[in-house]
Parts: structure tokens; C-alpha cells; sequence
């Protein structure tokens, strides 16, 4: 039987799986009009912010060792296109 990070790889070519990376910080906020807080994250050795939505607040992961399931994606903001990696699944290790 296939693991669910390898079923989604399979169906999913673009995403991008990572296993037992550290978190060096973590920022929850609530968005603006709406019920989502907006977690982001970074990962050591890694210049790009890890972003994902949750209904509920997270548990603070700075420090912690993660599994990430992302895809990367661009946003425009103020004219200049900022990269980040839009988390599908995360888990702590």
C-alpha cells in the first residue's frame, strides 16, 4: 500500500517533497476579511518562505523538524514578483 505522500506525488508532478527539515522561524496572522490565519515558515538553508492556511491556530513549529509537500508560486507584489512555496502537507518529524 502506497503512503498518502506518495499517492499525492504521483498524481501531482509539480509537487515537492522534503523530509526532517528544520524550522528557524514560524509567523501565524490572520487574514484580512476572512476566517484563514496564514502560517509561514522558514526552513534553514533556504532563502524562500514556506506558506500555508489553517482555520485554527497551529502549533508553534520554530525549531521543530518537518516533512513539507509544496509547490512553488509566484505572487506579484508592489511590481516585483516574489517567490514562495505553497505548502500542501506539513508534519512534524
Amino acid at each position: 500500500m502506497k503512503s498518502p505522500v506518495k499517492k499525492l506525488l504521483e498524481a501531482h508532478r509539480e509537487l515537492i517533497h522534503m523530509e526532517m527539515q528544520k524550522v528557524a522561524s514560524h509567523v501565524q496572522r490572520n487574514e484580512k476579511n476572512s476566517e484563514w490565519i496564514i502560517n509561514t515558515i522558514t526552513i534553514e538553508g533556504y532563502d524562500v518562505p514556506f506558506r500555508f492556511k489553517r482555520k485554527t491556530e497551529y502549533r508553534n513549529l520554530k525549531g521543530a523538524r518537518v516533512n513539507l509537500t509544496y509547490y512553488a508560486s509566484v505572487e506579484s507584489v508592489a511590481g516585483f514578483d516574489i517567490e514562495f512555496m505553497n505548502v500542501v502537507r506539513i508534519k512534524k518529524s
